[in-house]
């Protein structure tokens, strides 16, 4: 077998999921991903690190061996590596490597907390979710929080704004003594409020300040509606958008009525 074969066959198996081999790989590494984070969060526990301690290191020894030879392989077989390591999931799948391997050189018990960055790999979940159907859902959100994120950003400086405004305002209205002792404070406890969080660890004594609060507290329950629904019309006009490949380029995204690409010109409506 040839280097360029096996490049192909490796890219195959590890990239694609629509191949038996594909879906099996797919499978397993998700498996692993899962026991990985199992294993992370159960040392973080005393019961169990004392108990199994001596059957969770093999074992997330053995789950890093695999994924440092799958790192290996998913940079061999593209023809542009760089592109891969340094891409999102390259950078993912790097870090969550690097402290099981910086353990053999460190020597200290603040290193264990560092070592919980391998919880990480839960992220490669995403991207292995393509073996099942989800992948038009997801684009469909991707495409809704991409078309509504200028409005959502306006909204959020607006939200900023307001708690700013009714911080600086129970800052002078309120005793320093309550907990309201500057107004970077003060605004914490109004986007506290804001969010309908409600920590209680500071709250306004006075009759004026406690009205202030009321109309936070009003206030929040109208601001938790906004983002949902500029989020729910572009996900509803995502989702009753064409879906039609065009036959010539492959290019979605058309309109509902389109007759030709936007892109190649091709007919859309071939028989």
């Amino acid at each position: 077998m040839t280097f360029k074969t096996f490049r192909e066959r490796s890219h195959e198996i590890i990239f694609e999921a629509d191949t038996f081999w594909g879906k099996l790989f797919d499978i397993v590494l998700l498996i692993l991903i899962l026991l990985s984070v199992a294993a992370v969060m159960l040392e973080s526990v005393p019961y169990y690190h004392d108990k199994y301690h001596d059957l969770l290191v093999p074992l997330e020894w053995t789950i890093t061996v695999f994924f440092t030879f799958e790192y290996i392989l998913r940079i061999v077989s593209v023809k542009k590596p760089w592109k891969y390591i340094l891409s999102f999931y390259g950078l993912v799948d790097l870090v969550s490597l690097l402290p099981s391997y910086f353990g053999l050189f460190i020597f200290s018990e603040n290193f264990a907390s560092i070592k919980t960055v391998r919880t990480i790999r839960l992220l490669r979940v995403f991207r292995i979710l393509k073996l099942f159907r989800y992948v038009k859902e997801a684009n469909s959100l991707k495409k809704a929080l991409r078309a509504s994120r200028q409005r959502i950003v306006v909204f959020l400086m607006a939200v900023l704004a307001i708690a700013t405004i009714m911080g600086t305002l129970i800052y002078l209205i309120e005793d320093p003594k309550d907990g309201f002792t500057s107004i970077p404070r003060s605004i914490y406890w109004a986007i506290v409020t804001l969010t309908t969080v409600g920590y209680g660890d500071i709250s306004p004594q006075t009759g004026l300040g406690q009205f202030f609060a009321s109309i936070i507290m009003i206030l929040g329950y109208a601001i938790i509606a906004v983002p949902t629904g500029l989020i729910s019309v572009e996900l509803s006009r995502a989702e009753n958008s064409n879906t039609q490949c065009c036959p010539s380029c492959s290019q979605e995204g058309h309109d509902d009525n389109a007759k030709f690409c936007k892109y190649c010109g091709a007919d859309l409506e071939l028989d």
